[in-house]
């Protein structure tokens, strides 16, 4: 069965941010759409609104007047449930509860006919547990769309246990249809964008917790060595704080409390005290005019080493070699059957955040991965206590000499870039064990749902198949609490890896 046709009424329910960009997104596609708010008047409102914005398209060349006008007409505020009889397609965006999406649906059941698509917007509650309460579940599907609906392209369609395979075909194909990325996901807490994201924002405020470094220093370390749009503070400041512990609570409920999904005590203590991010004008940051925005630990200027020594070929991070030499600092190499570090000149030794810490060695500073050495602007050092400062200083120097800014951040294992991306990975690979979606959706998912430089599985073939599991080993070491404990998936991953390539050997 293919996408629905043109001629077939769509109706959204719930006319919030989310219901209006929903029914502006069917309606461009071509559709007649019915609006309904359970508030007198809302949908009438509603309709206002997105006639407004349909007005500013045609302003920015997106829209022709005749096609805003002919959009206008097909756009229909409904006053009772009723008027949606003839609707192929109603999808839900009310309340996040339960209760009144499950009285919503049942409603609805008696009103439409037997063939109409069902689907709910839902971001945090269980598709199939929504779908429990009709009569006929098979034609209940999840079209989790991204906010703002006009504009982010990828819409999760997510099938419940008793969802028909033909009704995820009808939905997935008319978010294509749409103009929309449709990704297909399994009924799974959080589906495949707020489950695998959740280290992205866990891990900054870990460190964070930990008195590892400052919010706008791991912002920072994010954005310019990680490749991220932004940093976890900040981003979640934009999201709202209550919104975004929201999801993360659900999901880790909905784990059965998995230490892994663990909530934030300074996220909690931050929504506790009102200072929910932006719409509440403080939240990580101050948002009121004239506020000063912290800026990131820098590290003063220090003079770069004359040469390294380099032990095997740094792994992920070996085009840092290439670097060193451009800024015309000598690079002796020796062939070592596990090196993969630098040998400063004082003796002291650089290398790639692997889930260890610094105080367990003599002189050692660590570096975090970056998505690409030649273009990161910032790179974050990690050292402890016992780190000669010469040590430290010929590190920074090299870095320096490349061009980076340097952030120097506490003895933090598996600093912050690193341990954020093994998190991901890892739980990329889980989610692909378990049928919840597909290497090539979960990618796609995370490329455009949150705007991840590369999909986990691109960063998993980009930095080898054993880097993350190696590195996730190290830190479950030094934290048994289970939080980085390899998922058995990522650990069969990177044991067949090292099975071929032995029987190679």
């Amino acid at each position: 069965m293919t996408a629905l046709d043109l001629s077939s009424p769509v109706a959204v329910v719930g006319t919030g941010t989310m219901g209006q960009g929903i029914a502006q997104v069917a309606l461009v596609a071509g559709h007649r759409v019915r609006l309904y708010d359970a508030l007198a008047g809302r949908a009438r409102e509603a309709a206002d609104a997105i006639g407004a914005r349909l007005d500013r398209l045609v302003e920015k060349d997106r829209l022709t007047g005749a096609e805003r006008d002919a959009a206008r007409e097909r756009l229909l505020p409904a006053s009772d449930l009723s008027e949606l009889a003839d609707c192929s397609l109603v999808v839900e965006a009310v309340q996040e509860r339960l209760d009144a999406k499950q009285d919503l649906f049942r409603a609805l059941e008696g009103i439409v006919d037997e063939d109409c698509l069902l689907a709910t917007n839902t971001s945090s509650l269980s598709v199939t547990a929504i779908a429990g309460a009709l009569r006929h579940p098979g034609r209940f599907v999840g079209l989790h769309f991204f906010n703002p609906a006009p504009l982010l392209p990828l819409v999760e369609v997510v099938s419940g246990f008793a969802t028909d395979v033909t009704s995820t075909t009808r939905a997935y194909e008319m978010a294509r249809a749409w103009g929309k990325t449709p990704v297909a996901c399994a009924d799974t807490p959080g589906f495949i964008v707020n489950r695998i994201a959740r280290p992205f924002y866990a891990e900054a405020f870990a460190v964070y917790e930990a008195q590892g470094a400052d919010p706008a220093t791991i912002d920072a370390i994010l954005r310019e060595s990680g490749g991220f749009r932004m940093g976890a503070f900040e981003l979640t400041d934009l999201i709202g704080q209550d919104v975004n512990e929201s999801v993360t609570h659900s999901v880790w409920q909905s784990f059965f409390q998995d230490v892994r999904f663990t909530p934030s005590l300074a996220q909690r203590r931050l929504v506790e005290s009102g200072r929910l991010g932006r719409k509440s004008g403080h939240g990580w940051y101050d948002y009121a005019d004239g506020a000063d925005r912290p800026e990131p630990h820098t590290a003063e200027k220090a003079q770069p080493p004359a040469y390294v020594v380099a032990e095997g070929d740094l792994g992920p991070a070996g085009e840092l070699l290439g670097l060193i030499r451009e800024a015309g600092i000598q690079v002796r190499e020796e062939e070592e059957d596990h090196g993969t570090r630098l040998v400063l000149p004082s003796g002291g030794q650089l290398a790639l955040a692997d889930g260890q810490t610094s105080v367990e060695f003599r002189d050692v500073v660590y570096f975090d991965l970056a998505l690409d050495y030649r273009r990161a602007t910032r790179i974050a050092l990690s050292a402890s206590q016992d780190t000669a400062p010469q040590t430290l200083a010929e590190a920074t120097g090299l870095f320096q000499a490349l061009g980076k800014d340097v952030s120097v951040i506490g003895d933090v294992p598996g600093m912050i870039v690193a341990r954020t991306v093994a998190r991901i990975v890892d739980l990329a690979h889980d989610a692909v064990a378990k049928g919840v979606a597909t290497q090539e959706d979960i990618d796609t998912a995370m490329r455009l749902g949150v705007n991840y430089p590369l999909g986990p599985f691109e960063w998993s073939r980009r930095l080898g198949r054993n880097w993350a599991y190696a590195l996730l080993d190290d830190l479950h070491l030094r934290d048994p609490s289970g939080r980085y404990a390899p998922s058995l998936a990522l650990y069969r991953h990177a044991y067949a890896s090292d099975k071929r390539e032995g029987s190679q050997s």
